[in-house]
This record gives structure tokens, C-alpha cells and sequence, in this order.
């Protein structure tokens, strides 16, 4: 395995995207989103996130869909660059939000911190937000324990990590945009117990952090907690990849698979410090 350092010099990145043969990202303390060539060239910047970008989709149109953190809030693109508030998810969520999934209609499906990390407060369990073209919020699931990367497979099943639940929860698609038949998809140990976020720290056996689909339906997840990427069928782990650096999210673009890296995901050393990375692997 030969990991390359694609692009450097940020300070964490998360939310990586293959789209048009470009790699899209949000670099979380610089607000920006971004793209560049898998050589690492060209590289752009698409947006400015005063508070803090995450989770990216695209409407059906082509308008960039992008997660507005702190302040709760979906923005969209508009032809001439301009962002305008899609979505106020302030009256909805628990936390600030998280990624997010985008479906071939549009809607868009967002998770929450559902607590205060940073400031140490309490764990708790949050909800799964859909967001209509017209900017509806809809609440789709509860008791989820930090929802975090998603991505919907062919045959119309969404999966959630559950960052703090050691699991992947599956949910099917209906027309209409709900979600239905909630099952375990994947698990990797025990339900974490308590709302000490301490305590229930050392009860994560994979923090399973940001996620996308191979080929073949399999699902490629990055373990937030373990420095390693994780490739699983039918909820089965069969692979694992340790790049020497925590990895944080995953995107597959032409056969290789490119990991956000960071030497860990703390807000503080993260802000201050430009060390944060985007690295490809190129798979068999």
C-alpha cells in the first residue's frame, strides 16, 4: 500500500467529494470549500463558510449544497457564487450540524452533534434531519447517537454512522423521502452507555466518522478513533487500511481512495496549526 499526500497545508479536512474527476472538500478552521485535481492541482476555492463547512451535496440542477456548521444553517450556491440560506435548521437541531447526504431529488439529509462537544457537556442522542428542495425540515429519525457521514446506496438504503453508537444503522428510501425499516446494519461492539462523553469515549471501539460506497456496495468508513480505514461488505469488516495518521472521512474517485487527515480531530491544536492533509491510496 503506497499513501500519497495529494494536498497539504490545512487545518481539517472533512466532507471529501468525487465529482466531474475533481476532489471537493471543506477545510473546517480556514471556512473554505474546495476542489482540486487528484494530483493535486488546480486547486480552488468554491466557498466561504464563516461558520465552519461541512457535509457537501448537489441539487439536481447542479447548485453546491453545503453545511454551515455553528450556525445551523444549509447554504446554496447560486450561479453567479453567491450563498444564500437553503435551510434554518437553528429551530430543529440539537447541535451544531454535521454531514450530510443528497439524493437524486435533492433532499438532503443532515445529522447534529446533538450536544455541546467543545464545551463538554453531556452526551445526548439527536435526530436525523431531511431537508427538502424547498427547504423544509422534516425530522426523519431519532435516538441516533452523532450522526455523522452517510451515503445512500443503488437499491435505496441509507447508512448512518453512529459515531458514538459503534454501529452503522440502516434505513430504506421511500418515494417520498422517508426513512423506513431502521435496523443495525453494522455493529462493532457494544452500545456505548452513560452521558459522561469521557467515560463513553473509552466504550467506542470505531468511531465511525465520515463514509462512502465502493463499486460494489461495499462501504469504505474512517475510524475517527483508530487511524485506519475500514472496508466493509454487508456489514462485515473484510479490510483495513492504517496510513499512519488519523483519518476522518473517505471519497473514492477512479479507483482511489482518498482519506482527510489530521494528526487528531481536537478544535484547538486544529485551528492553530496547518496540518491537516488530504491522502489517496491507490486500491487494487
Amino acid at each position: 500500500m503506497t499513501t500519497t499526500t495529494v494536498i497539504d497545508g490545512l487545518h481539517f479536512a472533512e466532507a471529501p467529494r468525487w465529482r466531474d474527476g475533481r476532489l471537493w472538500f471543506s477545510d473546517f478552521f480556514s471556512g473554505q470549500v474546495a476542489s482540486v485535481l487528484p494530483s493535486g492541482a488546480d486547486l480552488r476555492v468554491e466557498a466561504l463558510v464563516p461558520q465552519q463547512p461541512s457535509g457537501l451535496g448537489w441539487l439536481p440542477d447542479g447548485r453546491l449544497l453545503v453545511v454551515s456548521m455553528r450556525d445551523r444553517k444549509i447554504l446554496r450556491r447560486e450561479p453567479d457564487g453567491t450563498l444564500a440560506v437553503h435551510a434554518d435548521l437553528g429551530r430543529h437541531a440539537t447541535g451544531n450540524l454535521n454531514d450530510m447526504v443528497v439524493d437524486p431529488s435533492g433532499r438532503a439529509y443532515v445529522g447534529n452533534f446533538g450536544f455541546d462537544m467543545t464545551a463538554g457537556a453531556d452526551f445526548a442522542p439527536t435526530s436525523l434531519h431531511r431537508v427538502d428542495p424547498d427547504g423544509t425540515v422534516v425530522e426523519v429519525a431519532s435516538d441516533l447517537r452523532f450522526p455523522n457521514g452517510s451515503v445512500i446506496t443503488p437499491d435505496g438504503v441509507l447508512l448512518v454512522n453512529e459515531t458514538f453508537g459503534n454501529r452503522v444503522t440502516a434505513f430504506d428510501l421511500t418515494p417520498s423521502g422517508d426513512l423506513v425499516n431502521r435496523r443495525v446494519w453494522a455493529s462493532f461492539g457494544p452500545l456505548p452507555s452513560g452521558r459522561d462523553f469521557g467515560e463513553l469515549l473509552t466504550q467506542v471501539v470505531v468511531a465511525a466518522d465520515g463514509s462512502c460506497l465502493d463499486s460494489k456496495g461495499g462501504l469504505w468508513v474512517a475510524d475517527a478513533g483508530g487511524n485506519r480505514l475500514l472496508h466493509l461488505t454487508d456489514g462485515v469488516v473484510i479490510d483495513e487500511i492504517s496510513p499512519g495518521t488519523g483519518v476522518f472521512a473517505c471519497v473514492l474517485g477512479e479507483g482511489t481512495l482518498f482519506a482527510c487527515a489530521a494528526p487528531d480531530f481536537h478544535e484547538v491544536p486544529r485551528k492553530a496549526a496547518r496540518e491537516g492533509r488530504i491522502i489517496s491510496i491507490k486500491l487494487a
